[in-house]
């Protein structure tokens, strides 16, 4: 194996880090934390979902310190599933489209649901929803999250990517609609939601 072809200390890195891709480290994805631990731009005590067992094994890679997880990007917690109370879920989208792993499927106007064997538990799904219909679970029977699983993660992750850098133009113009238009598609949508249970109540 040449120096060329031998994995960088941000592959080594990214290697460790469980792929849940929450951005709860201050960046945009697991990757980018690796790189910027890599270049001494961040502590190795960022990542919650990898918690103490995570900082300990970056620490040895890196040589670091091993420090106690860093409050302010959250705390250490039992894996949790995204769970979307279904009768609630007007369809709008927002949390598919927010997934980082794909994890979340269904269509417009319909009810959505969460593949539970693939969510990550970054919970990154439940602050855009508009009607507060998504909630994060403990997963039962309790595990940890395991190599096995930050693998499948990182492939969905990357697969994810590659499949929004392939799309058309016309699609990106119409996902970079003005703020107010894509409110406007929201309100629409709670909206017919509360016409469904109304006239459900009164049935």
């Amino acid at each position: 194996m040449t120096s060329s072809d031998r994995p960088s200390l941000a592959d080594r890195i990214d290697a460790l880090l469980p792929q849940t891709q929450c951005t709860k480290c201050g960046y945009d994805g697991c990757r980018p934390y690796a790189e910027a631990i890599a270049a001494d731009a961040a502590s190795i005590n960022q990542c919650p979902p990898g918690g103490t067992a995570g900082i300990e094994k970056l620490a040895a890679l890196t040589g670091k310190p091993a420090l106690t997880l860093n409050p302010a990007n959250g705390a250490e917690t039992l894996l949790r599933v995204a769970v979307i109370d279904e009768p609630r879920c007007i369809g709008c989208t927002l949390c598919i489209q927010a997934c980082p792993v794909d994890a979340i499927v269904g269509a417009a106007r319909r009810m959505h649901v969460v593949i539970d064997a693939w969510c990550t538990g970054c919970d990154l799904c439940v602050a855009p929803c508009p009607v507060d219909c998504i909630a994060m679970i403990d997963v039962a029977p309790l595990r940890a999250w395991s190599d096995a699983d930050a693998q499948a993660a990182r492939m969905r992750h990357d697969a994810r990517r590659d499949r929004l850098a392939t799309i058309d133009v016309t699609s990106v113009q119409a996902a970079s609609a003005p703020a107010d238009t894509r409110q406007a598609a929201v309100q629409a949508a709670i909206a017919r939601a509360r016409a469904r249970r109304q006239a459900g109540a009164h049935r």
